[in-house]
């Protein structure tokens, strides 16, 4: 029934998936510049800060208007999307919902669903792009005025990102302040999904291929390696 709260919320959430994805591109490319601007430049800084301010009255207002059509208490809501209710408070964890915002987008063009191991490929590898680029921002921010600090320019904070992304840990650059240690223990989970998702994935896949392989081998073929 169209009445049903839980299509109304479906409803809305497929309409609104693919501008709020762009909003959040708007949000990390105002919050990019309101770091790494020079206190110089108070147009580009104050321009910035009411592009983020925008964008992040968007994603609160698209959560309250969900909050509203599911019919659920505030609590129950909460709990059945956690994610989302985490991305309010923190809209740089937006591209962790990569997954509807591609199905979104292959809704949108008329096509089918690409199979699960590309899926998994792209989700993985856009969600750790922005959720880097995110991060690295995040970790300057609160680290390069530390003198504590190792993380001095911004292309430290990058290569401290792609460090802790991909499970390497050097330890020549590592963050020193609350919220620093903060992003990085964020950045290490989603490190370690991430690299669980593309490993598990790609390792089924070669799974699948060879058995399909062994299935369209001829009988005659299949003997043991001694067998002349």
């Amino acid at each position: 029934m169209r009445d049903d709260p839980t299509t109304r919320e479906e409803d809305w959430e497929r309409r609104t998936e693919l501008p709020l994805f762009y909003a959040s591109l708007l949000f990390i490319a105002g919050y990019a510049v309101r770091v790494l601007a020079s206190r110089s430049e108070h147009l580009w800084r104050d321009a910035a800060g009411i592009v983020v301010l925008l964008t992040w009255l968007c994603f609160i207002g698209d959560y309250a208007v969900r909050l509203v059509l599911s019919g659920d208490r505030p609590l129950r809501f909460v709990r059945r999307h956690w994610l989302d209710s985490l991305i309010v408070l923190l809209p740089t964890l937006r591209p962790l919902r990569m997954v509807k915002v591609h199905d979104a987008v292959q809704a949108r063009r008329e096509r089918p669903r690409r199979g699960l191991y590309q899926r998994v490929i792209t989700y993985a590898g856009l969600s750790a792009v922005l959720l880097g680029f995110s991060g690295a921002l995040g970790v300057y921010h609160h680290e390069h005025r530390d003198p504590r600090s190792s993380i001095r320019t911004f292309w430290d904070a990058v290569w401290w990102v792609c460090e802790t992304l991909t499970t390497v840990g050097y330890g020549d650059v590592a963050p020193v302040t609350p919220a620093g240690r903060v992003i990085a223990i964020g950045l290490m989970v989603c490190g370690l999904a991430l690299l669980g998702a593309v490993t598990g994935s790609f390792s089924s896949w070669l799974i699948q291929v060879f058995r399909r392989e062994d299935e369209e081998e001829p009988p005659g073929n299949r003997g043991s390696p001694g067998a002349p």
